[in-house]
């Protein structure tokens, strides 16, 4: 194999290797914007438990088997 080719072979590895790493990339991303509109999502429902009277003094209550 002449030097062209085993460049040729190892630039086709690295396109494979960044396209490989474009697709992790983009997964994450997307299960990012998922997991922030949960957490979005959890945070407005407990301020309107908050707003409800239910907030943290219960929260800080054990419960009665302790």
């Amino acid at each position: 194999m002449d030097r062209q080719e085993a460049l040729e072979e190892r630039i086709a590895h690295l396109i494979r290797a960044v396209d490989d790493l474009s697709d992790v990339v983009a997964r994450q991303a997307t299960e990012i914007d998922r997991l922030t509109r949960r957490v979005q999502m959890l945070m407005e429902r407990e301020a309107d438990r908050e707003a409800q009277g239910m907030g943290s003094a219960e929260a800080n209550v054990p419960p009665p088997h302790w």
